[in-house]
């Protein structure tokens, strides 16, 4: 059996930091960015903790140059290496805004990579009114929203449409979407649509009002 890596705290927290800057940014910070977020005062110091995790095997040198991260947690039931990734709040659902932009992040909230799980985006948003009463969202309630274009018939999505942003079960019959709202409050009415809109996200867990921010 092989034996599993062992790190450092220094170590913890870089891949931590790693982790958290391809999430939010899509890249492997750079050695400055590196530094910054662990509070060296040099970029050397920030460059050598990169060396041990190549030593490692958590960043790898790609043939073009750059660097891959390799997540150690993945796959490692009873790995204790940074088993969080900071995931944006975005607030509540605005109209006229895109939803997932950097302008808009209210706080990060660490989130377990067991819920959160790579290599998937993630945000959170705030719900409000009670078109989703039904679905154990209410107004208030906390969603956590994977990052991705496209739904099967019964997801709950946050759909952008004419850049405004609602949160609806996802129904598709031929060439007809129906956002369906799953409320005991029978105002809320299906909203029907062909392709002419966006899936922003689907959410994958709920959260009441018990989280304090």
């Amino acid at each position: 059996m092989q034996m599993q890596e062992t790190y450092t705290k220094i170590e913890q927290e870089a891949i931590r930091a790693i982790r958290n800057n391809i999430q939010a940014n899509g890249a492997i910070p750079s050695v400055r960015e590196l530094m910054a977020v662990l509070g060296y005062k040099s970029p050397r110091s920030a460059a050598l903790i990169i060396e041990r995790l190549q030593d490692k095997g958590v960043l790898k040198r790609k043939t073009s140059g750059g660097l891959q991260f390799i997540d150690p947690s993945i796959g490692k039931e009873q790995d204790q290496v940074a088993q969080t990734v900071n995931v944006p709040l975005l607030g509540a659902i605005a109209c006229g805004l895109p939803i997932y932009a950097e302008e808009n992040i209210e706080a990060f909230i660490p989130v377990s990579l067991k819920i959160a799980s790579p290599p998937h985006g993630y945000f959170f948003l705030k719900a409000q009114g009670d078109s989703m009463d039904e679905k154990g969202i209410a107004d208030g309630s906390l969603v956590l929203v994977r990052q991705q274009p496209n739904a099967v018939n019964g997801d709950v999505v946050v759909a952008l449409i004419d850049d405004h942003a609602t949160l609806k079960e996802f129904h598709q019959q031929e060439d007809v979407i129906i956002l369906k709202p799953k409320s005991t409050n029978k105002r809320h009415k299906p909203i029907l649509l062909t392709a002419d809109f966006k899936i922003q996200g689907i959410v994958v867990k709920t959260f009441g009002d018990f989280i304090e921010l």
